[in-house]
């Protein structure tokens, strides 16, 4: 986006404060955070998502363990493609998420 204009406020130091902090929260830069709530874009914050993707391969890795004791015979399993997919579509649902950086305080 091409930002060839300048528009000047003037605005209270504790709303230029939260503002800052919002800003620096949803990791965009004041004039992004302020133009996406001015226009009405959604930004939306997503803490903690490492944990989530970390709790994610866990049972990625355990699936994959599973499978290769299946295929070898050593145990019966029923409905592995349907949870495999399930966990696939939330892998990928939370990279999207991480990858659009669409932030929210």
């Amino acid at each position: 986006m091409n930002k060839d204009a300048k528009l000047s406020i003037r605005i209270s130091t504790g709303d230029l404060e939260q503002i800052k902090g919002r800003a620096k929260q949803a990791r965009m830069s004041q004039s992004d955070y302020i133009t996406h709530c001015c226009l009405g874009r959604q930004v939306v914050v997503i803490e903690d998502l490492k944990e989530v993707a970390k709790q994610l391969r866990a049972i990625g890795n355990n699936l994959n363990r599973i499978t290769v004791l299946a295929n070898m015979g050593r145990i019966s399993t029923v409905g592995l493609n349907r949870t495999a997919e399930e966990l696939a579509g939330i892998s990928a649902s939370l990279r999207e998420l991480q990858e659009r950086r669409r932030w929210r305080p």
